[in-house]
């Protein structure tokens, strides 16, 4: 069985966090979901569990950064070309996301972009061309 990854976040409108998600690409998947939770399906490996606030305190006794203040993770995706990249930047903006808050990635081998969720949460959204790429690449000093 291949591993997955399950990405809890929390969200103050559950209803507008899953429709933005939808739009972005990803499947809701009703039989993870109610009146607290979305779980979101990128795909058999990746998903995104959109919690309300009262529902992810539940995990941690942490308090909830604020997610447009503050940053404690980087979520990225993988796109099949870097017209998808654009593409699915795109979709996130529509759906009142914010394009690219961080600055553009632009090799040959790889391109990518960013948005950031209606809650502040920050994604990247890459294209690579694994055999193009260096083998010792020269981006860990940029």
């Amino acid at each position: 069985m291949p591993k997955m990854i399950f990405v809890s976040l929390p969200v103050t409108d559950l209803a507008r966090a899953t429709a933005f998600y939808e739009a972005v690409g990803a499947d809701k998947n009703p039989q993870f979901c109610d009146d607290t939770a979305s779980c979101m399906a990128f795909s058999e490996t990746i998903f995104v569990m959109l919690t309300t606030h009262d529902k992810f305190r539940q995990f941690t006794p942490k308090p909830i950064a604020d997610a447009r203040t503050s940053n404690q993770v980087l979520l990225c995706l993988s796109a099949d070309s870097r017209s998808d990249v654009d593409e699915i930047v795109g979709r996130a903006e529509a759906a009142g996301g914010v394009a690219d808050p961080s600055p553009k990635d632009e090799y040959s081998f790889m391109y990518g972009r960013s948005f950031e969720d209606p809650d502040g949460h920050m994604w990247g959204v890459n294209w690579m061309d694994l055999a193009a790429a260096p083998a010792q690449p020269a981006m860990a000093d940029a």
